[in-house]
């Protein structure tokens, strides 16, 4: 059964450890190897010196984008000197050369949405009374083809978010804003490399929704995020487990599993060798 290692730190609300995990040949992920997250903008000096002693912080793996970025400054671990920082944006149109400053540009995600919104009306429409079941595939799907689509138009940015934490010399902290889509579909590929099982990356991957409510007030009280989770609500922001099963059970149809696809953008045997080493080796 699935228990999240919560990591309850001042200044983050879905931070956890992916230690104790089993895999199919029955290791298990060791404590202290890969961490998920949400922003660490706020982290406190108190956390900062907890994450680098206690749980042997070295590399941060931040998949915001651009404009996050801009618009947010750097966070408080870039002050420490000997935590290398990799960052992979995992959307194509998300660039450093755009003519537009970045901390003016929305957030490219915010036309994704009203793609979603304006497909789940004309479906409850055609629906009928059949309209909150309609709804909710229709919000499962879209969010499974969503993270597809990183997949799609960023493999660099996933590949070297994985190599990054392959080569970590201490505890990987993979996040991103609220630590549950993008940071959930990095994070559920590595586990999948190592052989974790499909039952317990979905499981973690929808622990997130317990957060939710704390995400959303905490994203709500920043300027980069407010207006775009204005009219958002907390089932509309909850991960679910279909969503992470459409997409690993999508991964092995069309490529044979998560190593099918990472195959395809240049990841060898060897860097899945790196990978169980890094995240099961004692």
């Amino acid at each position: 059964m699935y228990r999240p290692q919560w990591i309850d730190l001042d200044g983050v609300v879905n931070m956890r450890d992916l230690g104790g995990l089993p895999t199919e040949s029955g290791e298990l992920v060791q404590p202290r190897r890969l961490l998920r997250s949400d922003n660490l903008q706020d982290l406190s000096p108190e956390a900062i010196d907890t994450l680098v002693t206690r749980f042997g912080v070295s590399d941060v793996v931040d998949l915001r984008t651009h404009v996050e970025l801009a618009k947010e400054g750097d966070g408080p671990l870039r002050a420490v000197v000997h935590v290398r920082h990799h960052h992979h944006t995992l959307y194509r149109e998300d660039s450093v050369e755009s003519g537009i400053p970045a901390a003016e540009r929305a957030l490219p995600w915010e036309t994704d949405e009203r793609r979603e919104a304006a497909a789940a009306a004309a479906q409850a429409s055609a629906a009928g009374g059949r309209a909150d079941d309609e709804h909710r595939r229709s919000h499962e799907q879209f969010w499974s083809e969503h993270y597809l689509s990183y997949l799609a138009t960023r493999p660099d940015s996933v590949v070297a978010a994985l190599d990054a934490i392959a080569s970590s010399e201490g505890a990987a902290i993979v996040h991103c804003a609220a630590g549950k889509d993008r940071t959930g579909t990095v994070v559920g590929l590595a586990l999948k490399v190592v052989g974790v099982p499909d039952d317990l990356v979905i499981a973690d991957y929808a622990a997130s929704a317990e957060r939710v409510p704390a995400i959303m007030a905490r994203l709500r009280s920043s300027t980069a995020y407010a207006a775009n989770l204005q009219d958002k609500t907390v089932a509309q922001q909850s991960p679910t487990t279909d969503t992470m099963r459409l997409l690993l059970q999508t991964l092995d149809e069309r490529h044979g599993g998560a190593i099918g696809w990472l195959g395809t953008q240049g990841w060898t045997a060897a860097d899945t060798d790196r990978l169980r080493r890094k995240l099961l080796g004692d």
